[in-house]
């Protein structure tokens, strides 16, 4: 029996869905007399002709389209067996989206007061609804061409992100006082966002903030701060180091710490002791073998009677040559080199 009349309705199980169209893909060919059941959470929009021609609220409602009931098959004849007036019926959820999901998917660098530079991450929970079931379809399904409930909240958590990191690097502040703003960041992403919602028909009505932390890297760099904080003392954290890494050494050979670190103590001690002996012994050694050279041999000079080395061949003093026998002025006789005094007559030789 050839169908006359259409009974058109979606029901959301899943009460997740923000968008159904009938038919899912191409276009229906509605009979006049059509019925459209729209249930409460619900508006149907009617679209023939690629138009928005009507708005149905919850309710029973009877559809007129130019697709004369019995007539259908014998128009669609002449347009390859397809009638030329089509129609679509878009069931838009009215209902309060709670819980909605936003988060930054790639890390959002910020100026900060105290590190200089950061990189964060944020996250939290929006809700939203639809106010104008009309304006959502043709700005969402019309213009962005989403209509898949995953898509529409992908598209409308980028709108949230980009306000929030728009006004995250307005605010200017440091990466350690954002735990204390989530409310104020919220409400003011809620605020800049909002206008942007409104075009597309739907009411942002709650944002919230639940976290803003660094990535990584960024944390490692606010650890090592905070740990510089904590030591303080710089002499005092070594001395704690060392005493750990004993500590470590002496669990590991199965010694007891305090012993071990006596032993290390007592190891370093030798140490020292040991260094200030060698280096005792290397001046010792050093003064000794200066004492230990002999000390040069010396004779008077002849001729002026000063000290010279005994194996000067001049006088450094007088210049006279050494080693040679002299004549005494007095006798005539050779004068053994060195003597003070004449052999033979006993003149003083000069």
């Amino acid at each position: 029996m050839p169908r006359i009349f259409d009974v058109i309705e979606y029901f959301d199980a899943t009460g997740r869905e923000m968008v159904h169209r009938i038919p899912e893909q191409g276009s229906g060919d509605f009979r006049i007399g059509s019925q459209v059941i729209v249930r409460e959470s619900q508006q149907a929009i009617f679209f023939r002709d690629g138009k928005a021609l009507d708005v149905f609220g919850p309710g029973r409602h009877t559809i007129s389209t130019a697709n004369i009931p019995l007539l259908v098959g014998l128009i669609g004849a002449a347009f390859s067996g397809e009638t030329p007036f089509k129609a679509e019926v878009y069931f838009v959820n009215m209902r309060e989206f709670v819980d909605q999901k936003w988060g930054t998917p790639e890390a959002v660098a910020l100026r900060d007061t105290d590190l200089g530079m950061v990189r964060v991450r944020a996250f939290g929970t929006y809700s939203m609804q639809v106010k104008d079931a009309q304006l959502f379809v043709n700005k969402i399904v019309g213009t962005q061409g989403l209509y898949y409930t995953n898509d529409i909240d992908n598209f409308l958590r980028s709108m949230i992100v980009s306000n929030l990191t728009d006004l995250l690097g307005e605010v200017g502040k440091s990466i350690f006082d954002m735990p204390s703003l989530y409310d104020e960041i919220g409400a003011g992403t809620k605020a800049k966002a909002q206008d942007d919602f409104n075009t597309l028909g739907v009411d942002l009505k709650v944002l919230y903030v639940s976290n803003i932390s660094p990535t990584e890297d960024t944390a490692k760099a606010i650890d090592e701060r905070a740990a510089m904080g904590a030591i303080g003392d710089m002499q005092a954290y070594l001395q704690f180091k060392t005493a750990r890494a004993v500590e470590e050494a002496a669990t590991a050979t199965g010694e007891g710490g305090a012993g071990a670190f006596a032993q290390m103590g007592a190891g370093m001690g030798a140490g020292v002791g040991m260094g200030a002996m060698m280096a005792g012994v290397m001046s010792q050694a050093m003064q000794g073998g200066a004492a230990a050279a002999p000390a040069a041999a010396t004779i008077a000079c002849p001729s002026c009677g000063n000290p010279i080395p005994a194996v000067a061949k001049f006088c450094n003093h007088c210049g006279a040559k050494i080693g040679e026998a002299m004549i005494c002025a007095n006798c005539k006789t050779d004068v053994p080199g060195g003597s003070k005094f004449c052999p033979n007559c006993g003149t003083p030789v000069e």
